[in-house]
């Protein structure tokens, strides 16, 4: 289980999440598909911060958008720097949010054990 952030901490992380969408959204890159910032976890020495997305779409699509989010790093780096005052700029490390599939698949299985039960009782 992950420690709690700050609050001063958990102001800096929505204050980058705001400013990495708004730029993600911006992007003119053909294979990033539709992406979701859905967290920021910066490291307490302000040097790392981990980017939290989601997309839909394919296994292929998914793969696609994260290597475009990958090259786009730098540049939405920058624009962090530009708009956010902080000691240090971190540095972005786009990583696929899990929460989504697992709750789609977790979905899928209750739905499934849902039809068994119909067939059972009919």
């Amino acid at each position: 289980m992950r420690k709690q952030p700050s609050p001063r901490m958990r102001k800096v992380n929505e204050t980058l999440r705001e400013v990495i969408a708004g730029e993600v959204g911006r992007l003119k890159d053909p294979r990033i598909g539709f992406v979701t910032i859905t967290a920021v976890e910066t490291a307490p020495d302000l040097r790392n911060a981990t980017v939290y997305y989601s997309v839909l779409g394919s296994d292929e699509e998914r793969k696609a958008t994260g290597a475009a989010l990958q090259h786009a790093a730098p540049h939405v780096q920058a624009v962090v720097g530009q708009q956010v005052r902080l000691k240090y700029l971190p540095r972005l490390h786009f990583v696929e949010d899990e929460a989504l599939a697992r709750g789609r698949r977790m979905e899928e299985l209750l739905r499934s054990l849902h039809d068994v039960e119909d067939r059972d009782d009919g």
